[in-house]
Order: structure tokens, then sequence, then C-alpha cells
């Protein structure tokens, strides 16, 4: 495997190293280990975030359930739209006396 990445590089990569480049190393590991230690979590961290997802998992379901109605709705109304705009007269299928054209009679549909 060629693995050239920046902390695997070969002795024949190695680039020469500044005099007091350790010191420097574990000065700045010890001033950002201080730093570190000095932070400390809030304690209603989790409680923040937690009712935080909560609120947005309810949002989220209350938003679906009106998009859901709406959709409902929509596709009621545009039923009830096409059924009111229908011909009121009797249809192509059921009109005349019943009978077919090229095949056995069949029982009248339609006063």
């Amino acid at each position: 495997m060629n693995d050239t990445g920046p902390d695997r590089t070969g002795p024949e990569r190695a680039e020469p190293r500044p005099p007091g480049a350790d010191r420097t190393e574990r000065e700045l590991r010890d001033a950002l280990q201080a730093l570190a230690g000095g932070v400390l979590p809030d304690p209603d961290a989790y409680r923040t975030a937690r009712g935080e997802w909560l609120r947005r998992e309810r949002r989220r379901r209350l938003v679906l359930a009106v998009l859901v109605a709406v959709v409902f709705a929509l596709a009621t109304l545009i039923g009830l739209w096409v059924l009111n705009h229908a011909p009121s007269g009797p249809g192509v299928i059921f009109s005349g006396d019943g009978a077919a054209a090229d095949g056995p009679s069949l029982p009248r549909l339609l006063p």
C-alpha cells in the first residue's frame, strides 16, 4: 500500500526539522491541554438538545398531518367538482332499449 500522508512520510521524504521544534510542539500541546481542561460542558446541554429535538419532531409530524389533510381535502373537492359537472342525461352506454347490436339481449337498466 502506498500511504504518503503527511504523518506517514518515509525517511527519504522527511524534511529537516528546525531546532527547538520538539520543544515548541510540547509547549503547544501543553497549552491546548490546559485550555481544553478548563472547558466544562453545560449541565443542561443534554436536556436542551433533547428538548429541541422533540420540538422539531413534533413540528415535523404536525406539518405532515396538515399536508395529508390538505391533500385529502383537495382530492375530495376535485372529485365532488367532477361529479357535479357530469352530464345529467342518460349515458351512451345505457341509452336505448337495452338490446345489444351484435349479442344477446341484456336486461333494461334504465326506465
